[in-house]
Formats: structure tokens, sequence, C-alpha cells
């Protein structure tokens, strides 16, 4: 069963998972706009209000039950990742969420929530995934390891757009931040106190900068990075955060100052530049 304020249809492949499954839609049911999925800007949409049957030609639906017409379900409007050239939509994320999150299983452990951002703090940029577990009774939160085998399961169910930055060393590795229990009941809250319709509230899947980010972050618990960045330093099997810093050399700006004052004197050592 699909169910909105603006209309309900059923599912008629009740075997199939309702995210992955087309939704039948009766044109007397419900009010639709249809938008572009590839539109990259609101100032690209035809505000001219039309009937169903008369969607421009060329334009296709998932399929048909019957002689109702299927649709697939890509995101809602504003809801999309991108740091270069990577474009990730909600129904991309919810895939990448539901799949990793099946590690957690065995340990008594699901996604209850989640929402995502990007963070350009960090060069090159990268995703933010917030998640909100649920445990069962008597079961312990996943140890830091199997996060991580989570953020890697992700990355690898993203789109060839994204690995290919990924590999290309344009996104960073991806980050899971688990909040404590409630956050997203929360953030609801937040929303509500902002204004927003109680009946229509819906968990955003993509947050920006913001009073939402910020409380987000201040219910941080842990946080969790893909392995494939740890490798790379030679930390296999030693990927916990306090052997990352005592292995990897990290200086700052005042490390630096008296090197590049020499170099800027005119001294060429090979120390400074090999």
């Amino acid at each position: 069963m699909y169910a909105s304020t603006e209309c309900s249809s059923a599912q008629p492949r009740p075997i199939c998972s309702p995210s992955r499954s087309p939704t039948p839609f009766l044109p007397n049911m419900g009010y639709f706009e249809f938008l572009p999925a590839n539109r990259e800007t609101d100032s690209e949409a035809n505000t001219e209000l039309i009937d169903l049957a008369d969607v421009e030609v060329g334009k296709e639906v998932t399929g048909f039950h019957n002689a109702a017409p299927e649709f697939k379900f890509i995101r809602r409007k504003n809801v999309l990742l991108s740091i270069e050239f990577d474009k990730t939509d909600e129904s991309e994320l919810q895939w990448a969420v539901e799949r990793s999150s099946e590690l957690l299983r065995p340990l008594g452990a699901s996604v209850a929530e989640y929402t995502s951002r990007t963070c350009t703090k960090t060069i090159p940029g990268h995703y933010v995934i917030y998640w909100e577990l649920l445990l069962r009774e008597k079961a312990e939160a996943p140890a830091p390891a199997v996060l991580e085998k989570c953020c890697l399961a992700m990355e690898e169910e993203m789109n060839i757009g994204y690995r290919h930055d990924r590999a290309s060393d344009l996104i960073g590795p991806l980050e899971i931040r688990v909040v404590r229990a409630g956050t997203f009941d929360e953030v609801m809250e937040e929303a509500i106190g902002r204004g927003a319709s109680i009946n229509q509230y819906k968990v955003p899947r993509c947050v920006g900068l913001g009073p939402t980010a910020e409380l987000l972050d201040s219910r941080v618990e842990s946080a969790h990075f893909s392995p494939e960045y740890l490798l790379r330093h030679m930390l296999a099997g030693a990927t916990d955060r306090a052997t990352f810093k005592a292995t990897v050399p990290v200086v700052t700006y005042e490390n630096l100052q008296p090197y590049i004052q020499r170099i800027a004197n005119g001294d060429r050592s090979a120390i400074l530049f090999r």
C-alpha cells in the first residue's frame, strides 16, 4: 500500500520490496505534478499545469498494471547529493542504506532512521550519512569495524558516477555518523517548531548546513569512515581513530613555517624538495 496526503495506491507486487517496486496511480484518485528527474534548477520547470493524459510525448512510465500507469519514485524535490560530477538521488541513497545495513542484522541491530549531507570542509569533500540505530533487547552496539564495513558497503552500492569520482580521489571516503536514540524525533520537533505541518512531515533524506545539521552533529555518538582510506595508510587491522592519529603524521602551519621561510629565502636543500 502506498499512502500520502495526495493519493493512495495498492502495491501489485507484494513480494517485491516497496522501495524497489513501481507504483500504479489511478488518474482519478489524486493530483500529480511531474518534474524532470535530471533538471538542475527550478527555473527549468514548466509552470503550466496539465492532465496526466497530456504529459509530454516521449516521457515514459515504468510500465502498466492493467490500464493504470506505473511510476517509480526517484526523489523528493531538493534531495540530491553531489560533490563533483556525481549525483546521488534519494532512491539510490535508500538502496545503499538498505544493502549496507544488512551487515547489522546478525548483530541484532538495524537502521531506524537516516539522513545525509555533503561535507566540503575536508579536501576532497565527502558524503556524511547519519544513522540512528535500533537495537534488539540485550543487543550491543555494533563494533567500529562493522560500521566501517557498512561505509564501504554503501560506497559499493552507489552509482557509477560516485564510484568513478571516488576512484579518482575527487570524493573522500564516505562517513557514517551514529546519532543517539531519539535524535530524529528531535529533528521532527525542530522542523515543526519552524512551521512544518505535523501531518505532512517526512524525515528529510538530505539536509544542508543549518540548524538541522547542527542538531544532528550535536547528537553524534561515533563516526566511522570507509576503511579503504585507512588501508592506504597501512593501518589495516588497526583502524581506530587513536591509532590513526598516532601513526599518520599531522602537521600545522606553525610546523611548516620555518621551512616555508627557508624556501622563500632561496634555500634549495634537497630535504625541502624531495
